[in-house]
């Protein structure tokens, strides 16, 4: 660069020098020294301004090749010169250096990257506004290609870990979240992990479930065991005869009565518990490989009622499931489904009736029929182009136009012991979740109440 500011003032006090000499043999009236003179005067002018043009060439092709990020591009000199020649070779180097420095970034970026779409863990950047910049593949599959956050996590705390129900599609998800402040590019922005605990939560709560159910039927089978051979034992035998004539035919009939009352309320308590003890001794699923369609076609000849409507999924799809635990599965919701149906058919009519004795007694009323009973029952396989690790692979709904099921029950009828039914055990929906849970999936409800049910298969 010295060498080229040398050129630079040498041109200049040549124009300097070329300058006076024109003034001075014009004044002297010499005319042709004047033009001689004058002549090498434009020549170094246009010398010096043929330099600085291929000096702003080549800084123009190096601010193009950085706007258009180009960085391939290598510069030559434009004409033969020692500073030109190593002035382009100084900015060839630069770009180099440059292009090697974005190909680094861009591999880490690309490394960063990758192993965050790998993780199981959702994470997402947001602006404070909640508007999302970035999210992984796991918070795509979770919360969808959604711009802006959802409201439950519009006002978390900086640092703290909260176990949050995201309400997406239907389903609930439980999910552990955290959020951290943090500044790029002088904007404070917001990095949110979410991770799914559902199904962690779940195992744990029927763990605990299967643990207080095995204390309870062992202590109650301990109990009730001896209840039931002493019982079996004075009915079959009777009672001593000194004792039948010391309380009298009548007083010994009633006796007799109650160890049979007995008898058979601790054998109906001894089935009752051991109903219970399923729940603890349900076998591992051999997992085969089983055509969809043909597992409905199964299903569709143990309930051939024409409100079941089976839509049966092309041949080739299959599922890597226990046919058997499943098939049981799909029996319990559809009775389940066919009861609930049958129950608002049932109501309706009720009403009906009722309406029909008010309008005899000239009050207004309109009419109202019971609605056709209707269930359905479907599977949804996902393309696998866009399947990923935390998606669903397969997805079976019953769908029900039955009574529903009221919201505050929703949450509970999973739950091992509890039911709606006046006569039922309450363990019929705990026993499908446990099946759905050892084979990898998940079993949730959707309903309203007077419009139906939805009970969702999801298998991975």
């Amino acid at each position: 660069m010295k060498q080229y500011s040398l050129i630079v003032v040498l041109h200049i006090c040549l124009l300097a020098v070329f300058s006076v000499g024109v003034y001075v043999l014009f004044r002297a009236e010499l005319l042709f020294s004047t033009i001689i003179a004058f002549l090498f005067l434009s020549g170094t002018g246009i010398h010096l301004y043929h330099i600085q043009i291929k000096q702003l060439q080549v800084i123009r092709r190096l601010t193009d090749s950085l706007r258009y990020n180009d960085m391939t591009q290598t510069f030559r000199p434009p004409y033969q010169n020692k500073l030109m020649t190593e002035m382009t070779a100084e900015l060839s180097e630069t770009l180099q250096i440059f292009r090697a420095r974005l190909l680094e970034e861009e591999v880490k970026h690309q490394y960063y990257e990758t192993l965050l779409n790998k993780v199981d863990t959702a994470v997402l950047v947001t602006d404070m506004s909640g508007r999302i910049q970035w999210m992984n593949r796991a918070a795509i599959a979770q919360l969808g290609q959604t711009p802006q956050l959802p409201p439950e996590l519009l006002f978390l705390h900086s640092g703290e870990t909260q176990v949050m129900r995201i309400h997406r599609h239907g389903a609930t998800l439980e999910m552990a979240v955290s959020s951290t402040l943090f500044m790029a590019r002088g904007i404070e922005q917001r990095l949110i992990s979410l991770k799914n605990i559902h199904s962690v939560l779940e195992r744990n709560e029927m763990e605990a479930w299967q643990k207080l159910i095995r204390v309870l039927t062992h202590e109650i089978m301990n109990s009730i065991t001896p209840i039931i051979s002493l019982s079996e034992t004075l009915s079959e035998r009777g009672i001593p005869v000194t004792l039948k004539n010391a309380v009298g035919e009548k007083e010994y009939a009633v006796m007799l009565q109650a160890l049979q009352t007995i008898h058979r309320r601790s054998k109906g308590l001894l089935g009752f518990v051991e109903n219970y003890r399923r729940l603890t001794r349900l076998p591992a699923p051999v997992r085969t490989t089983v055509p969809v369609r043909e597992l409905f076609t199964d299903l569709q000849k143990l309930f051939p009622d024409e409100t079941i409507h089976f839509e049966l999924p092309p041949s080739d799809k299959t599922l890597n499931v226990d046919r058997a635990q499943i098939e049981q599965v799909l029996i319990n919701l559809l009775k389940n489904a066919r009861e609930a149906t049958v129950r608002r058919e049932t109501t309706a009519c009720h009403e009906t009736t009722d309406r029909h004795k008010a309008t005899d007694h000239h009050e207004t009323a309109s009419p109202r029929f019971p609605e056709t009973p209707k269930i359905e029952v479907k599977a949804i396989f996902a393309p696998k182009a866009t399947s990923s690790p935390s998606s669903w692979r397969c997805t079976i709904t019953v769908r029900d136009n039955g009574e529903g099921i009221l919201p505050e029950v929703q949450d509970k009828i999973f739950v091992p012991f509890f039911t709606t039914k006046t006569v039922g055990s309450g363990i019929g929906l705990s026993l499908c979740k446990q099946i759905m849970n050892q084979h990898g999936g998940n079993i949730s409800v959707h309903s309203e109440p007077g419009k139906g049910s939805c009970f969702t298969l999801q298998f991975s």
